[in-house]
């Protein structure tokens, strides 16, 4: 089967890279009796597959991985042939609300599989059958970010109908979910953004309002737009400085939920030593805050999702598709996600 397999060569046509990948051509592994082997449709790329070019993956980075953590997939053999199923992006981690039983990995690195493949054995329990109304774009599209997004949104935000809520960075794929999740939801949600058509976008997907948040003054924008309101839950992939102006628009006992630190450009956020970070201080202290750190989520959240995507008919958005698992259209992916281009996920199908 050809796999797209991580190695110590960067690319050339990629940026500041440290790693690169090739096109190898691996031996199928028999499944289990716990498992399906599925032949993949379709993969999304995350921007954890461009840190892991660039080195600034925190957790370790091992060569000979096959890349990938998304992917909508054909049950080839199994209790379920012929289904089309939607791949958990992560493994030991069943049910605990609290974190992982076991020692947890996202798929696209070892010990985990990874999706960039044509074939693949999958733990049957970390299948969910596909919601028809979802293309072959739209469902490789959906299982990380839309994991990450629910977890921090319901779980960990503890969002519900009529609350307020901050969705920061909208454009990114955790993001965009998130959005589309408190709206199907009956949540009120603001955004953040750097770019006016990124905020005008989210507003035509149903955000009630949006800030600029390079604009020294986006918090009290955000104060005059909730119109004597307060935001329940932040879901931020970002971290930085506005954590320093949250409390003039929290209420009191709003979580603060973080999934991400892209702010920090050192790639060092793991450290205690770098400039990065959030700041929480004792006027959040006096606000009864809560800050709460969210990494992608369980199996059953992830089964969760999934329900919550078909009961609600919501499709993902997909910003551009490429045709064939070739090592061009793997580089032109990357390249495009490095420069931000997107609006939703990138997806290849197969």
């Amino acid at each position: 089967m050809v796999s797209v397999v991580l190695n110590e060569n960067p690319r050339p046509t990629f940026k500041n890279a440290q790693y690169g990948f090739e096109l190898a051509d691996k031996p199928i592994e028999p499944p289990k009796s716990n498992q399906a082997l599925v032949k993949m449709q379709g993969v999304a790329f995350n921007h954890r597959d461009v840190w892991i070019m660039k080195g600034f993956y925190p957790l370790p980075i091992i060569p000979g991985s096959v890349l990938g953590s998304d992917g909508v997939a054909i049950v080839k053999e199994g209790k379920n042939k012929g289904q089309r199923v939607l791949i958990c992006p992560g493994i030991g981690w069943d049910k605990d609300p609290k974190g992982p039983e076991s020692d947890y990995y996202i798929l696209g690195l070892l010990p985990a599989i990874g999706t960039f493949t044509d074939q693949v054995a999958v733990d049957e329990a970390d299948l969910a059958p596909c919601p028809e109304h979802l293309s072959t774009a739209e469902a490789a599209a959906l299982p990380l970010s839309g994991l990450t997004a629910f977890r921090a949104l319901f779980d960990k935000g503890q969002a519900k109908k009529g609350d307020n809520v901050l969705i920061t960075g909208i454009g990114g794929g955790v993001a965009v979910y998130a959005l589309q999740f408190a709206v199907a939801a009956g949540i009120n949600a603001y955004v953040s953004s750097s770019s006016a058509e990124k905020i005008e976008f989210a507003k035509k997907l149903g955000a009630k309002g949006g800030i600029n948040y390079k604009d020294p003054k986006c918090i009290d924008d955000l104060k005059e737009q909730l119109n004597g309101g307060r935001i329940a839950a932040v879901i931020d992939g970002a971290g930085g400085p506005i954590y320093a102006e949250l409390p003039k628009v929290l209420e009191s006992g709003a979580r603060m939920v973080n999934y991400g630190q892209t702010s920090d450009k050192s790639g060092k956020t793991m450290t205690t030593t770098d400039s990065g970070g959030i700041m929480f201080t004792m006027i959040h202290v006096f606000g009864n805050y809560d800050l709460r750190g969210s990494t992608m989520g369980s199996r059953r959240e992830f089964h969760e999702m999934v329900a919550f995507v078909n009961e609600h008919k919501i499709k993902p958005l997909v910003s551009k598709v490429w045709k064939g698992l070739t090592e061009q259209n793997v580089d032109e992916a990357l390249d495009y996600m490095a420069n931000g281009h997107q609006q939703g996920k990138l997806v290849i199908e197969l």
